[in-house]
């Protein structure tokens, strides 16, 4: 028996990036973990609760969107959100209607944000009904309207004659439609002796909602007259229902009449093959199909006979699907340099549209990164940094739905090593147990065992354990090491003896063929063969060819796989020229035993093509390419959408639509044809060809109504006309104002306007609105000073009479008013401007109301006028009683004339506080009150406020200030003396010596200080002597001298003060 000796193993660890479940001690983004459903269905007497919760490391930050808005939660008294979390509590007393909306919840920290999905909250409420009455033999249905859901809510309807409860049977002539409705083919005077009442009940709240009763009286009559059938649902001869794959699919067909119709049904003209797919239901009036499919699509037929007539409808089923996952975005966490990818793939009918978003932000304006990269439905990064930490939202999303699915990349801080490796041997052996040691054993840097000169005692169970800050994780590998047996074909690794049976591992194509068994001893041997089969995935599709041209189709064929065993489905894939390059998107689906198929393609575009087959093992590889294939182009199939046509001038218009997509143009060189023309005119339609999405029209009269349509051209062709839309050119200034404008039924804060309306000829354009302008001119109180700004009040064109009201007026005031009226540019000219009065009201609140206390044991309180009398003050009231006694003081009131504006009360005690309030009168009443409390005075508080003048800084300043004045005023009177100034007239200062000094009275020197004849007539060398008055003893004593001659510095002293003061002195 030999040993296989001396070849080396190699145990590889994969890289691979799987789906943790990453530990909240790491820091990481956000994750949603919770939510409401997409439609949230809640009774407005209940809380209304909107569920939103979210992981990550710092805890996230909860903030709502209301329809596409910033939802401040706090500002809103009825609405609260739970203690770190994103829950909502509405509790909706108010009002609850408000709150229906479409609400979006953000959970945010440093590292990202993450969006949960649109929720839409809508209310389920009660109504009263009013009881029905019907004749016998006519039909008759009754309304439940239960909430939308989804899920849809399940209906039931209860009959109640008392004292029971029952539910309604159906029959053929009663029927619950799938609107949750109650049908009466015809009714019956039994019908009457119930109240029926419609229940809906939420499979997923375990709630159920019940509306009110409604009362059936049945009218009898003599004989019950027959009737052919109609229909009660649908109406009509045809319909049709659009549903998406998946999705239950019911039909319904309910007719009326006398007798009960029979319904029949048929599919495409064909009885109708009921599979195991389906049910027919509600005897015969129902087609429930669980799950539908594209097989589903066609026209249903479903006929209605009694004995009186035959009537058909024909519902026409159309099958679509909303978006769904092929493959969601996962998780990322990337060491440094290391690059990884998020998959959005979904599929759909019509194939949705994907977006990528970060942090809530579309990717298109983000920052943009060079390591970041948009490759069709995945996100690609490369070499990641730091700065690729956030949080992105896939979005898939198509005309019949959307999925929203958040995925976060981590850039984990570590310190150290970023991973760790470590290979343990974990049985018992010559090695023992832990670490591997030796020259044989080596770990390469990627994780990479290699084991060199492998022996018998290698075989065993060997531990790989990674490990990083992030987490740890661990893979066992068994090694078992086989000799040659006797039987001579043993596959190394692979296959092995377990006992008697033979184990093969990893099987593959080359393990099939044929076994056989010996087993033998001395005297016999048996022997047993069998057969073994390898089912595996199909081989791909080769030999693709591209055949039959034209402009939307091509044959496609090619020739199969070999199938391994198992029965073949086809898929096809494309790639066109609007489509990433390598980045393949699903066509269609083809049972296995076709090899040719005709595909339906888009006009004017690039494609490719590659085939792949599957079968219950899985998909094959694809084929090779197809050979490029450009299908020819067409004209434009799509009507430009949102055609309409606006002024933006007086004298033109702007037509305007939107564009068709690059996929929609069929051809090269789109343009847009444009037709316009005057409504109500026998003029040609006029046309002009343009590339851009807007077209003028200049010349045009004011606002003009025209005709408009435009259709898509390009080099193939022209495409359909839109349909006949209506644009009006622009407006101009109104040229006419309302005439006779008036006032009636004036009151102090409103008056009702009249006025004549305009021709509509004279508006140049819409008429929207008449504006009134006014302002308060002054009050009627002359010394009251009043606001002159204008004011305006619109009244729309929709009032039965051309009238209004303007409120908010100030009593007692003087108003002017005029008016206007305004298309959507622009305002006319003003009417007629008109005087009128408001008589008095009520004032306003007293003002400057001042409480103060003048001494120890009273409290003096004053007020002045309010700021808006609104008339004459005829006087003041002022109410008052203690806050703070232990036995609550009566109120006290106390009248005042209109000039008195001030009260004094003396206080019980130094503790006891006043409540005070006041309020004017006028002949109409009082107005409104002030009230306030008096501070809390204490006899140290009146000791502290009561203080010594002398002691203030302010007034030791201002005395000093006086002494310095005076100090110097002394020593310019003794500086003076000293030189021997000359003073006028003899005064106490006098140099002379000559001549006694005699005493001057002090009416005497005003006296002289205010005679103008003294300065004119002074002799500068004479003295003249004074009476005992201080009169001079000669008129002109001394040489005249002219007045240009005089020395008027000396004289001109006599009048100033400070002479005075010098003859003091």
């Amino acid at each position: 028996m030999g040993t296989l000796v001396e070849p080396a193993l190699l145990l590889l660890l994969w890289q691979s990036v799987w789906a943790l479940d990453i530990p909240l001690e790491v820091r990481q983004p956000p994750t949603i973990i919770k939510q409401s459903m997409k439609e949230h269905i809640v009774d407005p007497k209940d809380t209304m609760v909107i569920e939103c919760e979210a992981k990550g490391n710092p805890h996230p930050i909860f903030s709502w969107r209301r329809n596409g808005k910033y939802f401040n939660v706090a500002r809103d008294s009825q609405a609260s959100m739970r203690r770190r979390s994103g829950t909502l509590d509405i509790y909706a007393k108010n009002n609850p209607e408000q709150y229906e909306a479409e609400y979006q919840c953000i959970a945010s920290n440093e590292y990202g944000s993450a969006y949960s999905n649109k929720i839409r909250l809508q209310l389920y409420s009660k109504e009263i009904l009013e009881p029905v009455v019907v004749s016998a033999g006519l039909p008759l249905v009754l309304s439940c309207d239960p909430p939308p859901g989804p899920p849809k809510p399940e209906t039931y309807w209860m009959s109640s004659s008392f004292p029971t409860m029952q539910a309604v049977r159906p029959d053929r002539r009663v029927s619950m439609g799938v609107n949750g409705d109650l049908y009466f083919s015809n009714v019956l005077i039994n019908d009457s002796v119930a109240d029926y009442c419609c229940n809906a009940r939420f499979p997923y709240k375990n709630v159920i909602q019940q509306k009110m009763p409604v009362v059936v009286k049945v009218l009898t009559t003599r004989t019950v007259a027959e009737a052919a059938p109609t229909w009660l649902s649908p109406t009509g001869s045809s319909s049709s229902i659009l549903v998406l794959q998946g999705e239950e699919l019911l039909l319904e067909c309910i007719a009326a009449g006398m007798p009960t119709p029979r319904i029949t049904w048929t599919k495409d003209g064909e009885d109708l093959a009921v599979t195991s797919r389906m049910k027919v239901k509600n005897f015969n009036k129902m087609i429930q199909i669980p799950k539908a499919s594209f097989d589903d699509v066609g026209e249903y037929t479903c006929a209605a006979t009694n004995r009186l007539g035959y009537i058909e409808h024909t519902i026409t089923v159309r099958v679509k699907a909303a978006p769904f996952w092929l493959e969601k975005p996962t998780d990322l966490i990337l060491a440094p340099e290391e690059n990884g990818r998020l998959v959005c793939r979904s599929d759909g009918a019509p194939r949705p549209t994907i977006s990528w978003s970060i942090n809530g932000e579309p990717i298109e304006t983000a920052d943009p990164q060079p390591n970041r990269q948009v490759s069709g439905d995945t996100l690609i990064f490369r070499s990641v940094s730091a700065s690729n930490t956030a949080v992105y939202q896939c979005n898939a999303s198509n005309q019949f739905g959307y999925l929203l699915a958040n995925a976060f990349v981590n850039y984990p801080n570590i310190n150290g090593p970023d991973c760790m490796c470590l290979w343990v041997y974990s049985h018992r052996s010559k090695y023992g147990q832990g670490n591997l040691e030796g020259n044989r054993f080596k770990t390469h840097s990627n994780g990479t065992l290699e084991i060199k000169r492998i022996r018998i005692e290698d075989q065993g169970t060997y531990l790989c354990i990674i490990s990083n800050i992030a987490g740890r994780d661990e893979n066992q590998v068994r090694i078992e090491i086989k000799s040659f047996f006797h039987i001579g074909f043993v596959h190394f690794l692979r296959i092995s003896l377990d006992e008697s049976n033979l184990v093969i591992t990893n099987v593959n194509r080359g393990d099939e063929g044929n076994y056989t068994c010996v087993i033998k001893n001395e005297l016999d041997q048996k022997s047993a063969s069998a057969h073994l089969m390898v089912m595996d995935r199909p081989n791909p599709p080769t030999n693709l060819e591209l055949s039959d041209p034209y402009e939307r189709t091509v044959r496609l064929s090619w020739v199969p796989g070999d199938s391994n065993h198992s029965p073949i489905t086809g898929k096809m894939q494309y790639d066109d020229d609007d489509w990433l390059p390598g980045k393949w998107r699903n066509l269609s689906t083809y049972p296995g035993t076709l090899n040719s198929v005709i595909l339906h393609l888009a006009p004017f575009s690039y494609y490719e093509f590659r085939v792949i087959a599957i079968n219950e093992i899985g998909a094959s590889r694809p084929s090779r390419p197809s050979t490029r294939f450009q299908t020819s182009g067409a004209p434009p199939d799509v009507i430009p959408k949102n055609l309409k046509g606006v002024g933006t001038w007086r004298n033109n218009m702007e037509i305007s639509w939107e564009p068709l997509t690059y996929r929609e143009w069929n051809g090269p060189k789109l343009k847009y044809l444009v037709w316009w023309r005057r409504r109500d005119s026998r003029e040609e339609w006029k046309n002009a060809t343009t590339k851009w999405l807007k077209y003028y029209i200049y010349d045009a009269d004011t606002f003009t109504p025209y005709e408009l349509k435009v259709q898509a051209v390009n080099d193939f062709g022209m495409g359909p006309e839109s349909p006949v839309v209506i644009g009006y050119s622009g407006e101009d200034r109104p040229i006419a104002a309302p005439l006779n404008l008036r006032v009636s039924d004036i009151e102090s804060t409103q008056v009702t306007v009249h006025w004549d309306t305009v021709t509509r000829g004279s508006i140049m354009g819409e008429l929207k609105e008449y504006k009134v302008y006014y302002w308060r001119d002054s009050s009627q109180l002359r010394w009251h000073w009043v606001n002159r700004a204008m004011k305006s009040k619109s009244f729309p064109d929709d009032v039965p009479e051309p009238s209004g009201t303007v409120t908010n007026l100030i009593p007692y005031s003087n108003y002017k008013m005029y008016i206007v009226v305004a298309n959507n540019r622009y305002e006319g000219p003003p009417s007629n401007s008109i005087h009128f009065s408001t008589p008095e009201g009520v004032p306003s609140a007293p003002t400057s109301f001042r409480i103060q206390q003048r001494h120890l044991d009273s409290i003096y309180v004053d007020w002045d006028l309010p700021a808006e009398p609104n008339g004459i003050i005829t006087g003041y009231s002022l109410k008052y009683q203690t806050v703070n006694a232990t036995r609550g003081e009566e109120l006290r009131v106390e009248e005042f004339p209109p000039n008195t504006t001030s009260f004094s009360i003396r206080r019980y005690d130094r503790y006891t506080r006043y409540r005070f309030s006041v309020a004017a009168r006028t002949r109409l009443g009082l107005g409104e009150w002030h009230t306030e409390e008096s501070p809390h005075y204490t006899t140290e508080t009146y000791a502290q406020d009561q203080v010594d003048i002398t002691t203030q800084g302010w007034f030791i300043g201002i005395m000093c200030a006086v002494a310095l004045i005076v100090l110097i005023l002394l020593i310019v009177c003794f500086i003076k003396r000293s030189r021997g100034g000359k003073y006028p007239g003899t005064t106490a200062c006098s140099l002379d010596k000559r001549k006694p000094l005699k005493a001057l009275s002090w009416p005497a020197m005003m006296k002289r200080s205010d005679s103008d004849d003294s300065l004119v007539e002074y002799g500068e060398g004479g003295e003249i002597p004074f009476n005992e008055d201080g009169s001079f003893i000669g008129q002109y004593t001394g040489t005249r001298r002219d007045v240009r001659e005089l020395d008027f510095g000396g004289s001109l002293e006599l009048h100033s003060p400070m002479n005075t003061i010098y003859s003091l002195a």
